[in-house]
């Protein structure tokens, strides 16, 4: 999908095309402005958030989607950007931020300039931005680990977890959610039976992988809710002949999983869909800007294919379940991320 703008424009060139601010900004001429103002360019991850803001631009009509980010990661590089977009006199800016806690004065002024500010993916902390999308919550995400393995494995067998360190407070939080979603009558023939931890290397992920399948010889699957551990479990099961016997599931990239999705070693894993993020961020600012909502507690957004969102407290905003990658549709994904 072609993509609106590329940040590489030069900042100056930008500056001349358009009046500086300097208070509460005029109601805009022609299409409103939305800029995507991500991490930093050159990243699939982030590409694929911009063709969704293409994709929410052209299905509400009327709105321009703009894709900018610094050259590299840096909170300094995105306020610069930010400065020349209150000076562009843009309608809205959804923002990947660099750091929580140091874009705040300038976002502050863009806000105070008559702009409406969200975050997205990695939020700005409160009093930064009216509302805060993230991908997911723990509990959806650990309830979604069982289902995907409950449904590879025909609702039975014995578990095992492949998890990052033993101290990550997401990974465990999730795990958490997994024991409570496998009490449900339909896992009554499922059993978690250990919970290992790789620490996030490949090498002892993979080790730690092997352990589970020699451990218990009626092993029916693994969960491995981290990039590194999913990958290095889906080696081990096919190196060990497991693919079949034991089925994998997790939290992956796709363009590292793509082999492995494919050839059926993982039968299905979820991710945030970064299409998604931009999709959702673009039509959250829409309605804050056409004043339908004000990001209070309790708004409800349209957000077209992604249903209604509700902001709840602080302005934070969940975009819903991960989303399932399969051998259908992993190969359009992994050229993205």
């Amino acid at each position: 999908m072609k993509r609106v703008l590329i940040a590489m424009i030069v900042i100056s060139l930008l500056t001349v095309s358009m009046a500086f601010a300097g208070g509460q900004k005029d109601e805009p001429a022609g299409d409103l402005k939305i800029v995507l103002l991500v991490k930093s360019l050159g990243n699939g991850f982030f590409e694929a958030v911009a063709d969704g803001g293409v994709e929410a631009a052209a299905e509400i009509g009327g709105v321009e989607s703009i894709y900018m980010g610094p050259s590299a990661s840096t909170a300094e590089g995105q306020i610069e950007i930010i400065e020349t977009l209150i000076a562009q006199r843009v309608d809205g800016i959804a923002i990947s931020a660099n750091d929580r806690d140091a874009l705040i004065p300038v976002t502050k002024k863009a806000m105070q300039a008559g702009i409406k500010v969200i975050s997205f993916d990695s939020g700005i902390a409160v009093g930064g931005r009216m509302v805060d999308l993230v991908p997911s919550v723990e509990e959806l995400i650990g309830r979604q680990q069982v289902q995907l393995i409950a449904e590879l494995t025909g609702n039975k067998g014995q578990i095992g977890i492949v998890s990052a360190t033993s101290q990550a407070t997401n990974q465990n939080a999730w795990i958490e959610w997994m024991y409570e979603e496998i009490k449900k009558p339909e896992y009554a023939d499922m059993e978690i039976v250990e919970v290992v931890y790789g620490d996030d290397a490949a090498d002892k992920s993979y080790r730690e992988a092997v352990s589970l399948m020699q451990k218990y010889p009626n092993l029916t699957g693994i969960i491995s809710p981290t990039t590194v551990g999913v990958l290095a479990a889906a080696k081990a099961i096919e190196d060990e002949g497991m693919k079949g016997k034991v089925q994998l599931t997790g939290l992956g990239l796709p363009s590292e999983m793509q082999h492995y999705v494919e050839n059926g070693t993982c039968g299905q894993m979820a991710l945030w869909n970064p299409v998604d993020l931009g999709y959702t961020s673009t039509f959250i600012l829409k309605a804050l800007i056409d004043g339908t909502v004000t990001g209070a507690m309790g708004d409800k957004i349209d957000c077209g294919r992604m249903g209604t969102i509700e902001v709840g407290k602080d302005g934070n905003a969940v975009m819903g379940m991960p989303f399932v990658f399969n051998a259908e549709n992993i190969a359009t994904y992994a050229a993205m991320f």
